[in-house]
């Protein structure tokens, strides 16, 4: 049965191709708002089990074919990168069939010390961030053809991210993008020819094997649905056989050869390690209690599959290994049945399915040597008499996925009976169903501190597939004690097979940590931004999708930062403290209060779409065609998030977006600008602010960045009223909704804090992550609000930007003239203290002591909010003419605790 039927028939997808895809490809659900259904490979080597052989050979057969298309000289010349986490080990295996090119992977984990040649964004992805950290500064400098390799090549969206990124820093002239399948719809095909002819570069593409997938109408809905319906009943097997300490082997891995190829791997690595294999198999083979005789079976009895272990499974377990994860003392000893392996080929197997993969088909349609194994892996009888051989399981961890598969191979050349899958940071919803891909998931705590948080992890199709021993391989990083824990993944698979073996891979880290120019220069790595963090990420820090927002901020949930608000505008006013260095106390909104803001956020979402839309299309106009969006937290995030998702709806980019403080008074945050130009390029920088006010931030922002040489100051923004900028999507005065709340809107984000005692000269400014008012967060549902109109938009945007494309859109700045003329007409003489606009009167209302409201007459409309705020806080509200903004919000001046409103009543929150 095809491992896709379960699907296709609830949803109505169809695979449509090459008559081998069934056999490559099947198909899952999970839960991701971009696109429901998986293509889930088997052979691949990620979620589903199979021969080692296979897996490898399916990528060097890829490479081969590589190879012959460019010829041995430019093959010499060129560079393969392949992407984490799922197509590691794809791309190492085409770097070995091109033979004479070095291998570098892109990876989700940063390495202290280790500068950064690039990274990029991959949209579709789970986690989306992909860095590039090669030792040699010089591997993706050259000019020669770079092959790019991926499991799936379906939008194209991936790769063109990729080339654009990478071709920007360092042009050449060719690319070849390789894939197991080639999943392109009829409306995509086009993009990559196009693409080329735009960068004024050849782009070939080699795939194994070609198709599509045909999706009705409503189908992401469906399968969201179904994926919610089934979680509450994912299948867990029960354990089946008596869980046994898990064993550690000492590999004795080459010294300075890389686990992979995070920071490089070189022919000259290649060749170790073939070398080095056959040991380094036997030492596995003696941890597994024994090997095959000549007849393939083994020399101890092993566990009858579906049950335990038969007359004393732990005669063959060496030491068990240590709770805490340290190596010392662990050496494994000679077991019985552990001796040499016997001379065998190199790599038998995967030679003999690379060959009959070799020749190159119209549109791909490549040959394994034998049928793919479909999901899960599930052992046949045996016939009567003979004694199997133990099933082993060789498995991965996550970018790790090279290293294992070449044991695996070695493994399978000394004759044992090996299946090869790894873990993943997917998640991916099980059902036990034979016309299912993904049968089983276990789940268990990420085990590699990984930089963006905590986060649940997953073994598919391992537990209850017949498996007698399992061979887990993880780098050192990994060796922590969340992998030993009793909820860990060392202690999942004990329960599920009877035996278990860990083998550490030394964690590569490279000693040189140069970066090199576009010109080929090479220099250091910025001293101080190679100390940076990655960026914070939903759900761990906001609860926005991790793809949407990366904070480059640093978490200060746990310090107590909150103040009422009398004792901080006092303090403010009076020199005390800066806005900045302390917190107001979240505004909790009245049910009445709430009713108001779904009424502006159902009247203004077609509004805030078309001024979403315009802002965007102008910026990829006029600033960049591939710009890195950097909005000012937090009132600029929710636009920036919004501004990445029309450019994703109408033109399948899948634009990097950050978010970092800016403080007036203070300047931004130079450190989140030192991270930004070791990733980027900083002209490609556009700043994202909600609507200007007076001009504040935008003569701060300009200010702060004269120091920093490539970024432009100017701001765009959703509403500019004062007529500040350029980029703008209006110039109207307008409610954003985003206004009307604090943090429940802006994915449960307070303010930034800048304190000295918090924030060192190398950290990140700060700001708190609400966890605590879920219940209350709308900021996704306003999101998806004003998404949901982009297609109602789409005509008045296109001539709305033309428009606004040649008009004179200079800015007058009449909004700061306003307020130093109302500053002056109300006594106040001091401009800080004036907040122009519905959004900066709100902020007065919500986290200041406001002294009185000025009302545009005739502008009530947008108002309502407003005007219900002043009411519960005692604030007079003064209708005038001649505002250029809808309203304007005094901060009382010379505020103390014993000051009085207009009217005599003494300004306090109620």
């Amino acid at each position: 049965m095809w491992t896709g039927t379960w699907v296709a028939e609830r949803l109505g997808v169809e695979l449509i191709g090459d008559e081998e895809l069934p056999a490559l490809l099947g198909l899952a659900l999970r839960r991701n708002p971009k696109r429901a259904h998986l293509l889930v490979s088997s052979v691949l080597g990620k979620h589903v089990p199979q021969r080692p052989a296979v897996v490898y050979g399916s990528g060097l057969a890829l490479g081969r074919r590589v190879r012959e298309l460019l010829g041995d000289e430019e093959a010499a010349r060129s560079v393969v990168l392949g992407y984490a986490e799922t197509a590691t080990a794809l791309g190492h295996a085409v770097a070995d069939g091109l033979g004479l090119a070095p291998y570098l992977h892109s990876t989700r984990r940063p390495v202290a010390g280790v500068a950064r040649a690039g990274g990029f964004e991959e949209s579709h992805s789970h986690a989306t961030s992909h860095l590039l950290l090669p030792e040699d500064p010089k591997l993706l400098a050259g000019d020669g053809p770079l092959v790019l390799v991926d499991d799936e090549f379906s939008t194209g969206n991936t790769v063109l991210n990729t080339i654009r990124a990478l071709h920007e820093r360092y042009p050449r002239d060719r690319y070849v993008v390789v894939a197991l399948v080639d999943m392109r719809s009829a409306a995509d095909l086009g993009r990559l020819d196009a693409f080329a002819t735009e960068i004024g570069a050849r782009v070939d593409l080699i795939a194994g094997a070609a198709g599509t997938v045909r999706l009705p109408d409503g189908v992401l809905e469906k399968g969201q649905a179904l994926v919610a319906e089934h979680e509450r009943a994912t299948p867990v097997p029960h354990p089946r056989a008596p869980r046994e300490a898990p064993v550690r082997v000492e590999l004795d891995w080459p010294a300075g050869l890389p686990d992979g190829g995070r920071h490089g791997f070189t022919p000259d690595h290649r060749d170790h390690l073939e070398e080095a294999l056959p040991g380094m198999a036997g030492k596995l083979a003696e941890a597994l209690g024994g090997r095959p005789d000549a007849q393939g079976q083994t020399e101890e009895t092993t566990a009858a599959r579906g049950g335990a272990a038969q007359g004393g499974a732990e005669q063959g377990l060496q030491r068990p290994v240590a709770r805490g994860g340290a190596e010392q003392g662990l050496q494994s000893p000679a077991a019985r049945g552990g001796a040499q392996q016997p001379e065998q080929p190199l790599n038998r197997r995967a030679e003999q399915a690379g060959q009959a993969s070799a020749r190159p088909a119209e549109r791909g349609g490549a040959q394994q040597a034998e049928q793919p194994e479909q999901a899960p892996d599930r052992p046949a009888t045996p016939p009567a008499g003979l004694r199997p051989r133990p099933r082993i399981l060789v498995l991965g961890f996550e970018e790790l996925m090279y290293a294992p598969l070449r044991l695996g191979t070695a493994l399978e050349d000394a004759g044992h009976d090996v299946r090869y899958s790894t873990t993943t940071r997917s998640p991916v919803l099980a059902v036990d169903d034979p016309g299912y891909a993904i049968r089983t998931r276990l789940v268990f705590p990420a085990h590699d501190d990984p930089a963006d948080g905590p986060g649940e992890r997953y073994a598919y199709n391992v537990a209850g597939a017949g498996f007698d021993a399992v061979v887990l391989v993880v780098d050192s990083a990994a060796d922590t004690p969340a992998l030993h824990a009793q909820d860990g993944l060392l202690a999942q698979l004990a329960a599920h097979i009877p035996r278990v073996v860990l083998a550490v891979i030394p964690s590569y880290t490279p000693t040189v940590t140069p970066t090199v120019t576009p010109t080929d220069s090479v220099t250091e790595a910025p001293e101080r931004s190679s100390m940076l963090p990655e960026p914070l990420r939903g759900p761990a820090f906001s609860s926005y999708a991790p793809e949407e927002v990366g904070w480059l901020l640093q978490d200060l949930s746990d310090v107590e930062l909150e103040a009422p608000t009398e004792e901080r505008e006092e303090a403010i006013q009076s020199g005390g403290a800066h806005y900045a260095e302390s917190l107001p106390v979240e505004y909790q909104p009245s049910e009445r209060y709430q009713e108001l803001f779904q009424a502006a956020l159902e009247s203004s979402a077609a509004r805030m779409a078309r001024a979403v839309g315009t802002v965007t299309e102008t910026v990829l106009a006029e600033r960049s065609a591939r710009p890195v969006l950097v909005s000012l937290a937090r009132a600029g995030t929710p636009v920036g998030v919004l501004m990445r998702r029309w450019a994703q709806a109408r033109h399948g980019l899948g634009l990097p977006h950050y978010a970092v403080s800016i403080v007036r008074g203070r300047g931004i945050d130079a450190n989140a600008l030192r991270w930004l130009a070791a990733h980027h390029d900083p002209a490609d920088v556009v700043f994202v602010d909600g609507w200007t006010g007076k001009g504040a931030i935008t003569r701060e922002l300009a200010e702060a960045i004269k120091e920093f040489e490539g970024f432009d100051p100017e701001i765009a923004v959703l509403a500019d009223p004062g007529s500040c900028v350029r980029t703008y999507g209006t110039r109207e005065d307008f409610l954003i909704p985003s206004a009307c709340l604090n943090s429940t809107v802006s994915g449960l984000i307070s303010r930034t804090v800048l304190r000295s005692d918090l924030v060192g000269p190398n950290d990140f400014h700060g700001a708190k992550f609400y966890r605590e008012l879920a219940e209350a967060d709308v900021s996704v549902a306003f999101l998806d609000a004003v998404a949901a109109r982009f297609d109602e938009v789409a005509a008045s945007v296109d001539t709305d930007v033309k428009e606004l494309l040649a008009a004179d859109r200079t800015p007058t700045w009449e909004g700061w003239a306003a307020v130093e003329r109302i500053s002056e007409e109300y006594g106040i003489h001091d401009v800080n203290l004036v907040k122009p606009g519905v959004g900066e009167t709100t902020r007065v209302l919500l986290r200041r002591v406001p002294w009185k409201i000025l009302a545009k007459r005739g502008a009530e409309a947008d108002l309502a909010h407003v005007r219900l705020l002043a009411e519960q806080r005692g604030v007079p509200v003064e209708v005038v003419d001649e505002l250029p903004y809808s309203c304007v919000g005094l901060i009382h001046p010379q505020y103390t605790r014993g000051a009085t409103g207009a009217d005599g009543k003494a300004v306090v929150s109620q």
